[in-house]
């Protein structure tokens, strides 16, 4: 196998620029900037972002999840609370999300902390899934230990006709997360390695103080 020369895989980012100026007065304002930029340039996927949690023991976990809902509360996912990365939240809701669009050459942290979104939320958005998807959210007990694959399609295969001309109900161990910003960074690559990084922090008033960070 031929050793790969990591060391000269290297970039030189020339597509933008960020100030304080720039910048909108809060993070979800800038971001609903940035990720409208994002989908507008159909970039894959440009709600997929990167989910580190930490678990009682002080080991960090991390894993792709999507962006379902924005507001002025914060960012939601959906997931089985009886997953990994369920326990660990419960066990510890302090949490990082991180969205990297490659093409702008642009990252977003987020940091904060993470609560359950009301069973409401999770019912409507439940109910805008495909069916395939309500049944695989019935099917998985995720993260667990199974023995092959033909143990999930059999059961999938049981709950499609249990289900046949029924609505799908939320299975109760699914619903939405919803991540509760303290701190959120911008970051636009620039030339020779000296990006912007600009930074939002939840102060102890509720406002956003806005700085520059060196790269």
């Amino acid at each position: 196998m031929n050793k790969l020369d990591l060391a000269a895989l290297r970039e030189n980012y020339t597509k933008g620029s960020l100030d304080v100026q720039d910048v909108l007065p809060t993070p979800f304002l800038e971001f609903h900037k940035w990720f409208s930029e994002a989908v507008d340039s159909q970039i894959l996927e440009p709600n997929a972002m990167h989910l580190c949690t930490v678990a009682k023991d002080g080991k960090p976990s991390a894993r792709i999840v999507l962006l379902k809902t924005l507001d002025d509360k914060g960012f939601t996912f959906f997931t089985n609370y009886l997953s990994k990365k369920g326990a660990e939240i419960a066990e510890n809701p302090a949490a990082c999300l991180t969205f990297f669009w490659g093409e702008l050459e642009r990252q977003v942290r987020i940091e904060g902390t993470i609560e359950k979104v009301s069973e409401a939320e999770s019912d409507a958005y439940f109910a805008l899934r495909p069916r395939g998807s309500q049944i695989g959210a019935w099917v998985s007990n995720q993260s667990s230990v199974i023995e092959n694959r033909a143990v999930l399609e059999a059961r999938e295969q049981s709950l499609i006709a249990e289900f046949e001309g029924k609505d799908i109900p939320r299975p109760p161990h699914w619903g939405g997360y919803r991540l509760l910003p303290q701190y959120v960074e911008f970051w636009q690559g620039r030339p020779s390695r000296l990006h912007d990084r600009i930074a939002y922090t939840l102060n102890e008033k509720g406002n956003w103080q806005i700085e520059r960070l060196s790269p």
